[in-house]
């Protein structure tokens, strides 16, 4: 996986961090004023033994009440138990991530290879529901700290499968953004769609 995150440039740069709530009360985002890999692209990690070649969410994970991590652009979302309370966590969450890029620490232990898999076989139908999921779906699902992606189309039932990682993992509210947002929009613009469902969750 292809990182944007740059050790050289941050000697120039104090390292900034807040944090920012999404519709999971159980996720929170730590913003960054620096990218971490670059725009568009994610890494999820939805349990420690997935998180290995990262020591960051390595260190993460060892608090009990982690129980995901999950890489965007310029933020970390960090999903809790629901039983520990963000107001008794997030100050010992942003001295360890803060910390660990002012010691100019490595976000990966090797580097990750970027696998892209441009398929030129795909239908129409398949086209247009990426263009609506990258155009429309993927920027708001971005802002509330999560990430989609399109998994398969089956264009005998027209059921739309998709992927959804970060704080849209165990979300009480994603299942209802799913069916009222995301199933919605796309039927009305790509009409072979009938129904969305997310695998994964």
């Amino acid at each position: 996986m292809a990182t944007g995150y740059d050790k050289e440039k941050l000697y120039q740069h104090q390292v900034h961090l807040y944090t920012e709530k999404n519709p999971n009360p159980n996720s929170m985002k730590f913003m960054l004023n620096f990218m971490l890999i670059h725009d568009g692209e994610s890494i999820d990690f939805p349990d420690a033994e997935s998180a290995t070649n990262s020591p960051l969410a390595v260190e993460l994970f060892k608090f009990p009440y982690i129980k995901r991590v999950f890489y965007m652009s310029n933020f970390i979302t960090v999903t809790k138990d629901d039983e520990t309370q963000w107001a008794d966590i997030i100050p010992e969450l942003k001295q360890l991530i803060k910390g660990y890029f002012e010691a100019q620490k490595d976000l990966f232990t090797q580097d990750q290879k970027e696998v892209i898999v441009e398929s030129n076989t795909d239908s129409e139908a398949v086209k247009k529901i990426k263009g609506v999921l990258d155009e429309y779906i993927k920027p708001a699902v971005e802002m509330d700290g999560g990430a989609i992606q399109f998994h398969s189309f089956d264009e005998t039932n027209g059921i739309v499968k998709v992927l959804l990682q970060g704080s849209c993992s165990g979300c009480p509210s994603s299942t209802i953004t799913l069916k009222a947002g995301i199933e919605n929009m796309l039927k009305r613009m790509v009409p072979t769609v009938k129904e969305v469902v997310a695998e994964g969750v």
